[in-house]
């Protein structure tokens, strides 16, 4: 057992590598594990455009290899690996790793992040980072003037048609009922947008492709009817799974999985357990906004240390 680790990160993307800088500035000697995707969400797209500092956007890949190598040179001892376990019933908090390992941490950062919920299609899995995209805030400059689809029909949905309506020349929304889930303003905006065409009662059955990016989507409509449309980039809006399973029981967690947070604060329901990004996250969900909760949860573990030191 590894014992009496001052600062604890799970997570390898934005806020758990901007974690570790601010930890590491610190002096609080954090240790990072960089769980099953190192450099998290953001590596299943390719060109960052949103992220300040990049007038001409910067490579995804690129932008979190710098992070992780920021956060090195100053200290910060990045592992590989990933927690399965913990007992936060009291301080130092065990974590048990992939590995057998266990841990002892006086402070616990939680950025594991959240996954976007995709259809599970082979065809959704070819052309991820080709086309298909479950962020339109972060995809959709590349899709101006051009031909996309979103499916969903609750509020993330409509919110995300609306965004890519203001650059795209059209924009298909894929429902399979035949009712919005959304509320009654967001639909109103919908139908108000003129570029916006609601394909009702239609699930996807294949993402269509020349091989390298979408070219269009095969729809099935409830009677059995099968047709095409034809579009640049096919966008999910069916909802974000928190990777917050081994604290349930233990945190604070809302009905959708996300850990709750003070209003103002990382500060989690237990002591010492601060949580960053977008596994505290169901707004935003931005890397640039995770990387902002990173740097209040290492300020945050930092103050906490002080106030309980020995």
């Amino acid at each position: 057992m590894e014992k009496k680790i001052k600062c604890l990160i799970l997570g390898g993307g934005p806020a758990g590598y901007t974690a570790a800088i601010y930890a590491s500035r610190a002096n609080l000697a954090p240790v990072l594990y960089e769980g099953m995707e190192p450099g998290g969400q953001l590596t299943t797209t390719t060109v960052v455009e949103n992220f300040p500092g990049f007038e001409r956007g910067v490579d995804a890949a690129t932008l979190m290899a710098s992070m992780r190598a920021q956060a090195a040179s100053f200290g910060a001892d990045i592992r590989s690996g990933a927690a399965i376990a913990a007992d936060l019933s009291k301080r130092p908090f065990k974590i048990t790793l992939d590995g057998g390992e266990v841990i002892e941490a006086e402070t616990l950062i939680i950025a594991t992040g959240a996954t976007a919920k995709y259809l599970g299609l082979p065809s959704e899995e070819k052309y991820r980072g080709g086309g298909v995209s479950a962020c339109a805030t972060c995809d959709g400059f590349f899709y101006r003037k051009k031909t996309v689809a979103v499916v969903g029909g609750g509020d993330t949905a409509c919110e995300e048609a609306l965004y890519l309506a203001g650059l795209c020349k059209k924009v298909y929304m894929i429902v399979r009922r035949d009712v919005f889930r959304a509320s009654k303003a967001m639909q109103k905006k919908v139908f108000d947008t003129e570029n916006i065409e609601v394909l009702w009662n239609c699930n996807t059955r294949e993402v269509l492709g020349d091989g390298f990016s979408v070219t269009g989507a095969r729809l099935e409509r409830k009677d059995g009817k099968v047709f095409d449309i034809e579009i640049d980039g096919f966008f999910l809006a069916i909802g974000h799974h928190p990777n917050s399973e081994m604290f349930a029981g233990q945190l604070e967690i809302d009905e959708n999985g996300y850990i709750v947070t003070g209003a103002k604060t990382s500060e989690t329901s237990v002591e010492g357990v601060f949580a960053a990004g977008d596994v505290q996250d169901p707004l935003y969900r931005q890397a640039v906004t995770a990387a902002a909760s990173g740097c209040k949860a290492a300020r945050d573990a930092e103050r906490f240390l002080i106030e309980h030191k020995n």
